[in-house]
């Protein structure tokens, strides 16, 4: 079984059961967007160059969510009375995109603050119209495509950057469980919560050589794909950590509440790297101390992916530690290193057998000078065998001569 961190098929089933409500959107497009979510779910009417099948819970929310405010958008600012109008709206709709992209747009869904990733919003919209092109033409209606013209691009994504002795610091005054997940995170750069908190015993296999595990993410807890990665920087405290639990084979390593954990990370990193920004938060009327833009458990896979960019000879092999297809985040981490337009793979490290392979290369040095040893005693040893031979030779041509 697959753990969902996040709830996602809880929510999306429970709003269904609910009776499917959209607040605030009117009937026409709110039937539309119902419409379109229940082809999601089965896979119907999907792009042809996408992946085929039904959507996953978290991509039907995401997809609901993002659509609900784009139409609450729509109404309020260009008088919409249905999705399905967009289709006299083309020029309207471009210069509402691009108030949304320089803030001038709030939205009252979240708290009357400016939309962030709105490149996102956009790549749901052209998702949501495209839908909708296929299943008018269905009916024999051909939709234009008033999606053309925008951008889904965003800026690139900021997040808090932190080395491997500032992991350390901040483990120094951690608690016990904390730093064995903190040292985790960042030697694994796993996704967290989703792959993280789908660890198993099991998934861990000892490599009595090297001294290190091997952790197995599988296949069906993985965004992308299932990988087998060496952890040369946590087995340590890791392995003392599972002999003080005692987990069963099948027991989760990791089971604390992500949002805690964020909450716990966000005020540690404040207090040893000074990352985030103090604030107070108002619920029910109470105030709370709290840190916003602080670091989380996404910023150590973000970290760690600097950290092993510069160890590992090649990219794909750094793309297969991190569950990556595409290159695209390589080039974000190069850039954020100051390595534009000057990294070359030849720059890149070695892998992650980097630290096995120094013992190795010492050990093997080690028995190079061993031999070298040998050989000259050897040497020494064959000359003396030679020298008394030349002797012995010189004493029977003597012995020789003597008797004629």
């Amino acid at each position: 079984m697959k753990l969902d961190p996040h709830q996602h098929e809880a929510m999306y089933k429970g709003w269904r059961n609910r009776g499917s409500q959209i607040k605030g959107v009117n009937q026409p497009s709110c039937d539309l967007i119902i419409h379109f979510l229940e082809d999601m779910e089965i896979g119907a009417n999907v792009s042809p160059v996408s992946k085929k099948g039904p959507r996953g819970y978290g991509r039907l929310r995401n997809l609901k969510s993002k659509m609900h405010t784009l139409t609450i958008i729509f109404q309020e600012e260009i008088g919409l009375q249905s999705l399905a109008n967009l289709v006299s709206k083309e020029k309207e709709l471009l210069v509402l995109i691009n108030r949304m992209r320089r803030g001038e747009i709030c939205s009252e869904r979240y708290y009357h603050q400016p939309l962030k990733a709105v490149g996102n919003y956009v790549q749901i919209l052209k998702t949501f119209w495209h839908w909708y092109q296929r299943i008018k033409k269905k009916e024999g209606i051909e939709i234009p495509d008033i999606t053309s013209d925008l951008d889904c691009k965003d800026a690139k994504p900021k997040f808090n950057y932190f080395t491997i002795d500032q992991v350390k610091k901040m483990c120094d005054v951690s608690a016990y469980d904390y730093r064995v997940l903190m040292m985790f995170l960042f030697d694994s750069g796993i996704r967290a919560p989703t792959e993280l908190m789908n660890v198993r015993v099991s998934d861990l296999e000892w490599d009595s050589k090297g001294n290190y595990y091997i952790l197995t993410i599988r296949e069906e807890t993985s965004k992308t794909f299932g990988r087998k990665i060496r952890l040369l920087l946590c087995s340590e405290i890791l392995k003392g950590y599972l002999n003080k639990l005692q987990l069963k084979d099948h027991e989760y390593i990791f089971t604390k509440n992500p949002q805690r954990v964020n909450q716990y990370l966000k005020k540690l990193g404040f207090e040893i790297m000074g990352l985030g920004t103090p604030a107070v938060k108002v619920y029910n009327n109470k105030k709370t101390q709290t840190i916003t833009n602080g670091i989380s458990v996404y910023d150590f896979r973000h970290s760690s992916a600097c950290y092993w960019l510069l160890r590992y000879k090649s990219e794909s092999a750094l793309k297969y530690r991190f569950g990556w297809k595409k290159s695209d985040m390589i080039f974000y981490y190069t850039e954020l290193l100051g390595m534009k337009d000057t990294i070359q793979e030849e720059d890149l490290y070695i892998d992650t057998s980097k630290p096995l392979l120094e013992k190795q290369l010492q050990t093997k040095c080690n028995e190079i000078d061993l031999l070298q040893e040998q050989l000259k005693s050897q040497d020494k040893h064959l000359r003396e065998i030679m020298d008394i031979v030349k002797a012995l030779q010189l004493e029977r041509v003597i012995e020789s001569k003597k008797s004629l």
